[in-house]
């Protein structure tokens, strides 16, 4: 075997024991990916107030408060919040249980001509979600019962500002850290693939997630000003769901009607759910997204589901945080290969000739388009 067949077993070999690693240690690696996370979000605003004038340390102290108080006040405002919208929405289900046996199955019964009542039994759905709530509940203060359990929650829970913190403060000396490993001659390429690998991962995060919670700032309040119960829980839901184009509100538009038919039964304040999602997702197709996104991502929707499913299956909850960034690297090195692929002598071996595309696209017919045929010698 010669020296470039030995090497590309030793770097599989070092992916296998990474990933054997990160699957071994995965319960533990949680509040360190989420440090890591923080620090990496943070660490531009260091390096902008540096540029400003300020010390690298006092830089680190200010955006490490700000995030901390960002942190702490969404946490305080959203928790009780989220809480009582659940509370209520258990207590709102045996409305949708009426709603469901008293007016949507007459209508469909007179509509379609389809009896719904034999597969649908709203008692038995709303039995079944309250007592898989009663079982959550019960697991979790099973959950919260055990000392152990609680001990390493709190441990994980202590340890994240303390990591970012560090994470915050050396980012830039950690990076310089793994840029030395990188053997010489590649560096140029890897430099060059790990920019672009920020870049994809800094529009999506940071761009996406300013988008997410704008639009669901802006679901919840428009829900809340017609009078919807449920307003805020359907606002949050479609604002979290809405990092896929067209979800957030697809989901937010079924949601919201059902709880408007079950809890004012009108017409009005129907037209005014669907006039603020369709505001809402006007304003986010039309301005958010341009202005905070733009052009940045270049990650299908497919592809970030797909990512955090897998992540998911993988390696647990560890996996959901890490999907994103593998995610980013996979399409930088995709792209790369393509890029590498079409200037190969491979790629123009499949030609007849090693003519210019321009050339070929010339010499087909106009029709060439329709008529899948090759063209007449």
């Amino acid at each position: 075997m010669n020296r470039a067949g030995i090497e590309r077993w030793q770097w599989l070999a070092v992916v296998v024991v990474v990933g054997a690693l990160i699957w071994l240690l995965a319960p533990i690696l949680t509040p360190f990916v989420v440090a890591a996370g923080l620090g990496w979000l943070g660490d531009p605003l260091v390096d902008r107030l540096e540029r400003a004038g300020r010390a690298r340390g006092t830089a680190v102290v200010l955006v490490f408060a700000t995030i901390i108080l960002l942190l702490s006040i969404a946490l305080l405002f959203l928790l009780p919040l989220l809480w009582a919208q659940l509370q209520h929405l258990f207590e709102w289900l045996p409305h949708l249980s009426a709603w469901i046996t008293e007016d949507a199955a007459p209508w469909v019964k007179q509509r379609f001509h389809f009896d719904l009542s034999p597969y649908v039994d709203p008692d038995q759905l709303v039995a079944l979600l309250q007592s898989h709530w009663a079982q959550a509940g019960g697991l979790a203060a099973g959950v919260l019962g055990s000392g152990l359990v609680v001990f390493e929650m709190l441990v994980s829970i202590a340890l994240v500002p303390v990591l970012s913190f560090y994470f915050l403060r050396d980012w830039d000396i950690f990076v310089e850290r793994v840029r030395e490993l990188v053997p010489r001659p590649w560096l140029p390429e890897v430099t060059r693939l790990a920019i672009q690998t920020n870049q994809v991962l800094a529009g999506f995060v940071r761009g996406q997630l300013s988008v997410m919670i704008a639009q669901g700032a802006l679901y919840a309040l428009g829900l809340w000003l017609v009078g919807l119960d449920l307003g805020f829980l359907i606002g949050f839901i479609a604002g979290l769901v809405s990092f896929v184009p067209y979800l957030g509100a697809f989901i937010g538009v079924g949601f919201g009607v059902i709880a408007t038919l079950v809890q004012h039964g009108d017409s009005l304040h129907l037209m005014l759910v669907l006039l603020v999602f369709t505001v809402g997702h006007l304003i986010e197709s039309w301005w958010l997204t341009p202005w905070l996104v733009g052009d940045r991502i270049g990650m299908h929707p497919v592809a970030v589901i797909f990512s955090i499913m897998a992540g998911g299956q993988l390696f647990g909850f560890l996996g959901v945080l890490l999907a994103l960034p593998v995610a980013a690297v996979a399409m930088v090195g995709l792209r790369y290969a393509h890029e590498h692929y079409t200037r190969s002598t491979l790629y123009g071996a499949l030609l007849p000739e090693p003519v210019a595309e321009s050339a070929l696209s010339e010499a087909l017919p106009e029709d060439f388009s329709h008529d899948h045929g090759r063209p007449e010698a």
